[in-house]
């Protein structure tokens, strides 16, 4: 399959999602990027179009424990970090954007790892 259309297909299937989800102050939305290398989240209030909260797979306490994050132990690791983090921010609910992303592998690792750190959605 070609990756161009591949991309195309998912882009069209966040736009469908965003339409649906909205982020407020109170409950606002947690979207995650993946790269072939990376991971990226980030805690948005679309109410104040805001951005609440972010971390990537680039921080220090991540990169010192895997030099690579794009596999699933990683991204566990990094959605327990995260967690953590939002939490000491007050942040404890939030809706879950999977940006068109297939929910399996990487992202759902990293979405079992934030319910056990805690985070509801």
């Amino acid at each position: 399959m070609n990756k161009n259309k591949r991309e195309e297909r998912r882009l069209k299937r966040h736009r469908r999602i965003k339409l649906r989800m909205r982020g407020t102050k109170e409950l606002p939305r947690l979207i995650v990027k993946r790269s072939l290398k990376n991971i990226s989240a980030q805690v948005i209030d679309d109410a104040q179009n805001q951005t609440l909260f972010s971390l990537s797979s680039q921080d220090k306490e991540v990169k010192q424990k895997f030099a690579q994050a794009g596999n699933i132990k990683a991204a566990e690791f990094f959605g327990e970090v995260f967690a953590h983090r939002a939490k000491e921010k007050g942040i404890a609910k939030v809706v879950f954007d999977r940006a068109g992303y297939l929910y399996h592998g990487r992202i759902k690792s990293f979405a079992d790892a934030l319910r056990k750190g805690g985070l509801q959605f």
